[in-house]
């Protein structure tokens, strides 16, 4: 198998044919077959396609031990290809193979065929309940941060995807577990049936890991980026709007109704340095008005209401 680096230029009828597992990659983003000798680029562009998207999640299928630093990619293309790919294992794959595996493992028995059977509906019902709970909290989530992050603004609430790929291990492991019972103790005799379905499981197992491999190396460290950039952002903002100690003795005074001469005898300051102060209250705390610094004041209890001579 050829594991390379596809670019926009490259066709898209060598893309299909250099690794043929690629062919699920075209219908979850839905781009057609019949591609003729056009480029990846111009494909994508004929199917509304991002295409930095499309060649981000192929090439870290296609080299899953050597993935790409710094690939551009659309979060929301990505989401919704998680999300198509979601669909074709919980509503397809998964049960295709149930149905395989039920008709395959006929000869081993009814307790063996029991026993496999309730084995893989429990892998599925897991697989199920991990893309369900991305679907519902996790993209969502992430479809809200990016808003946030584009417009600058803090996010509150919400799920934090990380702990979701830490689940990612056991969803593999299990796979290879029951592809190992089979293998080793199943009693009946070999059949193409069997052998087929089982060569199957190994497909889906390997789709599988492709599939969380993108989510974790794509788009967990995406949210990880927009979240540590709004929280710098969030830091900046509390740091940019705290007054000083300095800076709140003269707005105390302000509010007491002293000039700024008054204030500079008193503090034993400059009036030009009461006058930078002044301007840096205003500024910090977006309020350019007397009786706004009076009200901020006293809400912030830096003076009570009695001691102010107020009509």
């Amino acid at each position: 198998m050829d594991y390379r680096i596809f670019t926009p230029k490259d066709r898209m009828e060598q893309l299909i044919t250099t690794n043929y597992r690629l062919l699920n990659m075209l219908s979850r983003f839905g781009i057609s077959l019949g591609v003729a000798d056009r480029s990846i680029e111009e494909v994508c562009r004929l199917n509304g396609v991002d295409c930095s998207t499309f060649l981000a999640v192929v090439n870290l299928f296609n080299n899953p031990d050597n993935p790409q630093e710094d690939v551009e990619f659309s979060t929301e293309e990505l989401i919704s290809y998680l999300q198509k790919s979601h669909t074709y294992y919980i509503d397809y794959r998964l049960p295709a193979i149930r149905t395989e595996l039920e008709k395959a493992t006929q000869s081993g028995g009814k307790q063996m065929q029991y026993l496999i059977l309730n084995y893989f509906d429990d892998y599925a019902a897991e697989v199920a309940r991990h893309m369900n709970q991305e679907n519902e909290e996790v993209f969502p989530y992430v479809q809200k941060l990016l808003v946030a992050y584009r417009m600058g603004e803090n996010l509150s609430g919400g799920k934090n995807p990380h702990i979701f790929s830490e689940q990612h291990n056991s969803i593999d492991v299990r796979l290879g577990e029951l592809i190992d019972i089979i293998v080793k103790y199943y009693p009946g005799g070999a059949t193409n049936e069997l052998n087929t379905v089982l060569y199957d499981i190994f497909v889906c197992q390997q789709d599988l890991e492709s599939h969380n491999l993108i989510e974790d190396v794509l788009l967990v460290p995406q949210v990880k980026k927009m979240e540590e950039a709004l929280q710098k952002k969030s830091e900046k903002r509390v740091e940019d709007d705290t007054l000083s100690e300095r800076e709140r003795d003269v707005l105390v005074h302000i509010v007491r109704g002293l000039t700024n001469k008054e204030i500079a005898a008193k503090m034993f300051l400059s009036v030009h340095t009461v006058n930078t102060h002044r301007k840096n209250i205003m500024n910090k705390l977006k309020i350019h008005s007397p009786a706004g610094l009076t009200i901020y004041a006293i809400v912030n209890k830096l003076v009570e209401i009695e001691d102010l001579d107020i009509q």
